[in-house]
């Protein structure tokens, strides 16, 4: 009987909830995702379709997070991810402020992002697997693990390998415990594509399959002028020019990781221009002086000298 007399007070407060509205503006303002994908903007040059996926999945959880407030049946979202692209064009930073959309919208406890490579996860003999994937497991949960060249994990030609138990663990803990702990696997786009027609379940549990484009020439020179700004440095406009043909020739090269080279580059760069400044200790320094890089701390890096001889250039120097 008690019951059934408490069937219209539920039905009631379902029908209350339904009929709330929501001021949306005020609501995407006050959980501060706009605050985030800003920032995102503000960090990353390009990668506008990168950036679109993100905005699209804020909108999803956002709107989820009123669903659930207006007691709307929802189950919890998967929220599992992987990003394939090249080295340099983002991932662990676009990582990072996933973790933060998720926690503000409350998908997540913790903000954080435990970054991880198959050297955490799996052991070198047996039973030292296990426990190894387990600890990492537990520093992670509430937020987000992010597992940078998973196809590591996998290695089907050693009969030895131990990466198969901690793939099980894995799984296990992405269902079981998804309302806890989001995982992005990462890595090379074809590496990714045996990886995940090996292990199924992976696939299976993953929602959101973001591709990392390569950055355009223009883009890393924005990228450049934007990592320089940061640290108070500028090209002059006959380095600038410089640049523009250093990433020509640098992207031909072996070993490019896009901006990953680029800020490389840049640190190399800023030690010829100190070398340069200390060798007359006579001289008068500006501020103009300290902040400029010239053509000659471009021209010096050996991808140029390596025109006719790629092979040689293994690094960005």
């Amino acid at each position: 009987m008690s019951a059934l007399a408490g069937s219209p007070v539920d039905a009631s407060a379902a029908a209350k909830a339904r009929s709330e509205q929501v001021d949306l503006r005020r609501e995407f303002d006050e959980v501060g995702i706009g605050e985030v994908l800003d920032q995102l903007d503000r960090e990353l040059i390009g990668l506008k379709p990168v950036k679109t996926r993100i905005r699209e999945i804020a909108s999803l959880l956002l709107i989820e997070r009123i669903r659930k407030r207006m007691n709307l049946t929802s189950d919890v979202p998967t929220l599992h991810m992987s990003f394939t692209g090249n080295p340099g064009t983002g991932k662990t930073t676009v990582a990072l402020r996933i973790a933060s959309i998720l926690h503000k919208l409350g998908f997540v406890r913790r903000g954080q992002v435990v970054s991880v490579t198959r050297d955490e996860l799996v052991g070198q003999y047996i039973g030292h697997t296990a426990p190894k994937t387990k600890e990492i497991l537990k520093k992670a949960m509430g937020g987000v693990l992010f597992i940078d060249e998973a196809y590591y994990l996998h290695r089907p030609d050693n009969e030895r390998d131990y990466g198969q138990e901690a793939i099980e663990i894995l799984l296990q803990v992405m269902e079981s415990q998804r309302e806890d702990l989001v995982v992005i696997l990462a890595g090379y786009g074809d590496r990714m594509d045996k990886f995940f027609a090996s292990n199924p379940g992976f696939r299976s549990r993953i929602a959101h399959h973001i591709d990392f484009p390569d950055y355009a020439d223009a883009e890393l020179l924005a990228i450049a002028e934007l990592m320089l700004r940061d640290m108070n440095y500028k090209f002059s406009p006959e380095a600038r020019e410089a640049f523009v043909d250093y990433i020509t020739l640098r992207k031909t090269q072996p070993l490019f990781s896009n901006a990953r080279s680029i800020r490389n580059a840049l640190d190399r760069m800023r030690l010829r221009q100190a070398n340069r400044l200390v060798a007359d200790l006579d001289r008068v320094l500006t501020v103009e002086d300290i902040m400029s890089l010239e053509a000659s701390d471009v021209l010096a890096s050996r991808v140029f000298r390596s025109k006719s001889a790629p092979e040689l250039c293994q690094s960005d120097s």
